[in-house]
């Protein structure tokens, strides 16, 4: 009878088609390959690798360094073209049990025990060498993405050329975005927000990490983005938004959403998503100058006062409401209606002429901004 080795061998074309079918059936990557490239290059490696077995089989086992050096080459070229890890080592171990189930049918009695054990040194010397090589090629890889990213980002941002980026980091840019500056509350990792980003908007999100600026597919709720992104920092998270509607408007968007962010936290409004018509007045009054000076004297009058300050403050929130802002400030109507009558009386401006009223909040937002200026 020929020894095992040239019995195993004479079953190889078989082995090989049973493992690439196994793996197209049971492997979502290589279930979507085409047809050809099972039948070429994946065929082509897997009888590769039951080469190594069966000079294994015939020498004594173990896989010397010569067959090591062309799994991790293989590995690495698999890690180059993408091919996912856990697909690999699947391929494997698939390989691995039709070589048993092969071994079963093939060995006698006497022979099988030897020839499980080669199996499984086999297995004990490659998968090590397979996953480091892989491993090693994907942050590789992955170092050099994060780069390509980041030039693609800046360059949408400076308005530049972008096209052969997108291509490198294959990233599709075309289309509407949301241009989304972020502030926390201190600096949280970077790996968790890139993570929490790509997880809800199921792309590559591209992000600068020092600016806090993202680029996002237009139509991501943002509001569950921010409430995920505060969730996984376990910090409050403050956004600004404005749409990019083509590659070429993102510098423009970008520039509106980080002068939104920056008065947002000026005039220290709540955290939360802000767009610039949340804040139309504000970013109107929000231009340096004299006008802006002088509108937030009108409430200098109050400065030795500030519980009718608060009172002007809390009156406006609530819309003018007399029976909301009473109950805020724990106070009675009739101290209320006393203190709004302080305040017109003080400052010149009657805030039952609509006018006038107007030009009160207008202050309130101007003192805001002219007592948020960085000395």
């Amino acid at each position: 009878m020929p020894d095992l080795h040239t019995r195993m061998a004479s079953r190889g074309s078989d082995l090989t088609a049973a493992v690439v079918a196994r793996c197209a059936a049971e492997v979502p990557f290589y279930g979507e390959l085409p047809r050809r490239t099972l039948e070429g290059e994946v065929t082509r490696s897997i009888t590769a690798v039951h080469g190594l077995l069966l000079r294994a089989l015939r020498d004594g086992g173990a896989m010397g360094p010569g067959d090591l050096t062309r799994l991790i080459e293989w590995s690495a070229r698999r890690a180059e073209e993408r091919v996912p890890l856990e697909a690999v080592t699947a391929a494997y171990l698939i390989g691995a049990e039709a070589w048993w189930q092969v071994l079963t049918e093939t060995a006698e009695p006497e022979e099988l025990a030897g020839a499980g054990a080669k199996l499984l040194a086999c297995l004990h010397a490659a998968m090590p060498a397979v996953v480091l090589a892989h491993l090693n090629v994907q942050e590789d890889l992955h170092s050099e993405d994060k780069r390509v990213r980041r030039a693609l980002l800046t360059a949408l941002l400076a308005g530049r050329p972008y096209e052969e980026l997108a291509a490198a980091a294959r990233v599709t840019v075309v289309g509407e975005h949301e241009v989304v500056v972020l502030a926390f509350e201190s600096n949280p990792p970077a790996r968790l927000v890139q993570s929490s980003l790509d997880a809800h908007a199921g792309i590559p999100v591209l992000m600068d990490h020092v600016a806090g600026i993202a680029l996002l597919p237009a139509g991501c709720d943002l509001h569950a983005l921010l409430a995920g992104l505060a969730e996984e920092t376990a910090q409050c998270v403050f956004a600004a938004a404005a749409p990019a509607g083509e590659p070429a408007a993102v510098p423009a968007a970008a520039a509106e959403a980080g002068r939104v962010l920056e008065l947002v936290r000026r005039l220290g409004r709540p955290p939360g998503l802000y767009r610039l018509d949340d804040v139309l007045l504000e970013y109107q009054l929000a231009r340096p100058g004299e006008a802006l000076t002088r509108l937030a004297g009108k409430l200098d009058p109050l400065g030795r006062h500030p519980y009718l300050l608060e009172t002007l403050r809390v009156f406006v929130d609530r819309g003018h409401n007399r029976r909301q802002s009473a109950a805020e400030l724990c106070i009675h109507r009739n101290t209320l209606d006393y203190r709004l009558h302080r305040v017109s009386t003080l400052t010149g401006l009657d805030l039952t002429v609509p006018a006038e009223a107007r030009v009160l909040q207008a202050a309130l937002v101007a003192r805001d901004l002219v007592e948020g200026e960085p000395s």
